[in-house]
């Protein structure tokens, strides 16, 4: 008997078929390539913090111009997260995924040939819309080629491999800058992308969601094949999908509905005080640190101790937020860092040690908490609006992230001291974490009536 034969087509269920089995080397192969997507999309979005000097000096800037170069690409983040990263649904990850690397490596290959403010500024601002569009797609690849069981901590591994990217920039540009100038920086943030390209059209697959939406599904089932190789060959395959079933987009209002509009517009605060925070220190760390005496390679190993310490201590949250609870274990994490902003107000001009682990300590709070807050998110919102909630929380966070370094830059044009910067910056931590412990309450206060 034929096993085309309506008997022998199996039915498949998905995401169940992959939740019931174990990652394989072609899924792991698709979690490297995204991976290899989000370290190159953090190196972009570093590299220009470390050039800021270099371009500083060239070209005669000023601290508040240079905020705005800063802010441009955030402004374009911003964009491509919540305007490019939704036509998904029409086109498909992989599309978008491919479409947002070409978008950024080629603006940023333009921008080695940029000859003002201005043309950098567009360059930026273009740059951001392409990593914009690739980086939800490709963590919703990930998740999706995933197993339930694995699924957080193979996103929290590409997601890591951004904060990666942030660290190897700081190292290309100490070894790159006083060799061959600020613009070979462009050159290398534009030339492995590129050659990523390729690779990602040959080997990363589409969402198995998306095809089966698109009544696709012989491609679908293909895909499935090569989780499962011993699936047999058929003509006419059955998979059946909650999501293909559930494509409805979850509208705004279902997440300010039933009582959740204060901590909705709560949580926005919150993600948006803490991408303030980040980028204001992650943009401006390099200047402050070259002001006060400290050498270029000092400077490069110790920028990277905001990155390296939020990337440590994601395994230490995570953890405590599933044992203990999401609100205490993130809302400590904000309080504990006013601690830690307050210590490096004290510590500037101390010998080099001393300042890399009060920067490493900074990085626990503000970039552990970016992390975190993007899984708090996922707690706080239930299954079915989980995707649109955490995507909004995000996107509206952007404007924190674009106002931060500007207001960092101003702070520091006004004639702020590193001290007093340090010091105050310890007060939206605080906020941060008064906000969490609330929202806490209220979700206790909520589930006893």
């Amino acid at each position: 008997m034929s096993e085309t034969t309506p008997a022998t087509t199996p039915s498949l269920h998905f995401p169940g078929f992959i939740d019931a089995r174990r990652p394989n080397r072609f899924q792991l192969g698709t979690v490297l390539l995204c991976g290899l997507v989000m370290f190159l999309d953090g190196f972009d979005t570093q590299l220009i913090n470390y050039m800021a000097p270099a371009i500083t000096e060239d070209w005669g800037l000023s601290k508040s111009t240079m905020g705005s170069i800063f802010s441009a690409a955030l402004v374009g983040l911003m964009i491509g997260y919540l305007l490019l990263a939704p036509l998904s649904d029409k086109f498909g990850h992989k599309r978008l995924v491919v479409a947002g690397v070409l978008i950024f490596s080629l603006s940023t290959l333009a921008s080695v040939w940029v000859q003002s403010p201005e043309q950098l500024m567009v360059m930026r601002f273009i740059t951001g819309i392409g990593l914009g569009a690739a980086t939800p797609s490709t963590i919703a690849l990930t998740a999706e080629y995933s197993p339930k069981r694995f699924r957080a901590s193979l996103v929290l591994a590409i997601y890591c491999g951004f904060s990666l990217g942030f660290v190897a920039a700081n190292y290309v540009a100490d070894w790159l800058i006083p060799a061959y100038g600020w613009r070979s920086l462009f050159v290398v943030g534009a030339v492995a992308p590129l050659a990523l390209v390729p690779l990602l059209l040959r080997r990363l697959p589409e969402s198995i969601p998306y095809l089966l939406r698109r009544d696709q599904s012989s491609s679908a089932y293909a895909l499935c094949r090569r989780i499962d190789p011993a699936l047999p060959h058929v003509n006419d395959p059955r998979i059946e999908s909650t999501s293909s079933r559930a494509g409805k987009q979850v509208k705004l209002r279902e997440l300010v509905s039933g009582g959740q509009l204060l901590s909705t517009l709560l949580l926005w605060l919150v993600f948006a005080i803490n991408l303030a925070m980040f980028y204001g220190l992650q943009s401006w760390m390099p200047t402050i640190l070259s002001e006060r005496g400290y050498s270029a390679a000092t400077l490069a190993t110790a920028a990277s101790m905001i990155t390296i310490g939020g990337i440590a201590i994601a395994f230490v949250v995570g953890p405590a937020m599933d044992r203990l609870g999401a609100f205490g274990a993130l809302g400590t994490l904000y309080l504990v860092g006013c601690g830690f902003l307050a210590l490096m107000s004290m510590v500037l001009g101390a010998p080099v040690w001393v300042v890399m682990i009060a920067i490493f300590l900074i990085g626990c709070s503000v970039s552990g908490g970016q992390k975190s807050a993007i899984a708090f998110a996922a707690v706080f919102y239930p299954a079915e609006v989980r995707s649109t909630g955490v995507g909004w929380a995000l996107g509206i966070g952007r404007v924190g992230g674009i106002a931060g370094p500007l207001i960092v830059g101003a702070m520091l044009a006004a004639g702020w001291s590193h001290e007093q910067l340090f010091l105050t910056l310890a007060i939206p931590s605080a906020v941060c974490g008064l906000i969490v412990l609330y929202l806490g309450h209220r979700a206790k206060v909520g589930a006893e009536h």
